[in-house]
């Protein structure tokens, strides 16, 4: 999932500037569930725009409009509110808002109403928490599944800094040390023979953006 926040309505408003006509498209996953663009969230959106003056001419919300297949499907079924639109606006992540360019065949102006955070975990409690960099090379078998490139501000992987002090780390002193917790995961397991394992410097060539997987050739 893609933690989100919605822009200052008067940025918003700003590159709206000139046009009068728009057209909104929500995200019924991730934004859904941080609150920047569900349905609620684009009613308000709507109501707003209406009162700077623009015509909102139709709104909807894919399930997830990073889909291609779901973003034109929904075009598909609002065609008549699209030929009188100027500007769609996409609350959603970057990747909502790419798809939604990328499905577009009128050249409309597509415009964001989020930015982007993180990817995250949503604990129990509905507390959203980022625990994966998308590094490209799991080292989670050996950590206790505790990534020590995300929860370790440095990304060491090799056990803790020497700033450490009661299990705190240095560069917060609120947060707990990645490698302490990893340690005591071990402890639990009875696998501490992990962490004597040295793990190689990352390759970083995995990292190198923008990816992409072909699985359709």
């Amino acid at each position: 999932m893609i933690v989100t926040k919605r822009k200052p309505l008067e940025e918003i408003t700003g590159f709206l500037k000139g046009q009068d006509k728009v057209f909104i498209v929500g995200c019924g996953e991730c934004s859904t569930t941080c609150h920047t663009g569900g349905e609620k969230e684009v009613v308000e959106m709507k109501q707003y725009l209406e009162s700077q003056g623009k015509k909102v001419t139709g709104w909807v919300i894919p399930n997830a409009p990073c889909i291609a297949a779901q973003t034109k499907t929904a075009f598909a079924q609002n065609m008549p509110a699209l030929k009188d639109t100027q500007a769609i606006l996409v609350m959603s992540c970057g990747l909502g808002v790419q798809s939604v360019k990328a499905c577009d065949r009128m050249g409309l102006e597509v415009l964001p109403a989020c930015d982007s955070l993180f990817g995250t975990l949503m604990d129990a409690k509905g507390n959203f928490h980022e625990v994966c960099s998308n590094c490209g090379e799991c080292v989670l078998d050996k950590t206790g599944c505790i990534c020590p490139i995300t929860r370790c501000p440095k990304g060491l992987l090799n056990g803790p800094c020497g700033g450490v002090i009661k299990g705190k780390c240095e560069v917060d002193r609120e947060r707990d040390c990645a490698w302490v917790l990893i340690y005591k995961e071990l402890e639990k397991k009875g696998q501490l023979d992990k962490i004597k394992e040295l793990s190689k410097p990352k390759d970083y060539s995995k990292t190198t953006k923008p990816h992409k997987m072909l699985v359709n050739g």
